[in-house]
């Protein structure tokens, strides 16, 4: 009996040890809130955190949002980034955020997000908007106002307005910093050139 239940004990700790299993998440806060000091000198992932005593309601105020990017541009676009950088009361909290302009035919060229998943809430206006999955299938969807698209992290994605007036959204991100790669800026930019 005593040999079964250890035959029994052995494949239950090869068959738990030979099973891929994957545990991972950003590690839980220490303190309530880690305000950017961005004019700090110290390198880390993120920006270090201000003194506690120095941070007021203003840290966790944006203001300007309510104001049209400029959009008389090649893509006919703007996207006003809402990051740590910017709004240095986000950091250390996972979020992130952008308002998107749109001048008719107005473009988001095809980038990607390599930090985070991207949901884009129509506000004003439609954007035609789509993803390529790894395999290569190209997912799209004509956005009215109030519709909501998920871009998953890593792929790439664009949006394009297809309206006749302009258009605005609102993308939110599940990082303080998504990080952002243009594919056309990427291939045809990269320093050194690619060779061909």
């Amino acid at each position: 009996m005593a040999a079964h239940h250890l035959i029994l004990l052995l494949l239950a700790l090869i068959a738990s040890s030979s099973s891929p299993a994957a545990f991972a998440a950003d590690p839980n806060q220490l303190q309530d809130f880690c305000v950017a000091d961005t004019n700090s000198n110290i390198i880390v992932n993120g920006f270090v955190c201000k003194d506690p005593n120095l941070v007021t309601e203003n840290d966790f105020l944006y203001r300007g949002l309510n104001h049209p990017g400029n959009t008389a541009n090649q893509l006919g676009s703007n996207v006003t980034l809402v990051f740590a950088q910017q709004f240095p009361g986000l950091n250390a909290l996972g979020v992130a955020g952008a308002r998107l302009d749109f001048a008719a035919g107005g473009v988001n060229p095809p980038h990607t997000h390599p930090r985070a998943s991207e949901l884009l809430v129509v506000i004003k206006g439609t954007l035609y908007a789509g993803f390529v999955s790894s395999n290569n299938k190209l997912y799209t969807k004509v956005l009215y106002e109030g519709d909501a698209f998920i871009f998953p992290q890593g792929l790439i994605h664009f949006q394009f307005n297809n309206g006749k007036t302009d258009a605005v959204a609102w993308a939110s991100f599940g990082s303080q910093n998504p990080g952002r790669v243009d594919i056309a800026n990427a291939v045809f930019g990269a320093k050194p050139p690619i060779s061909s």
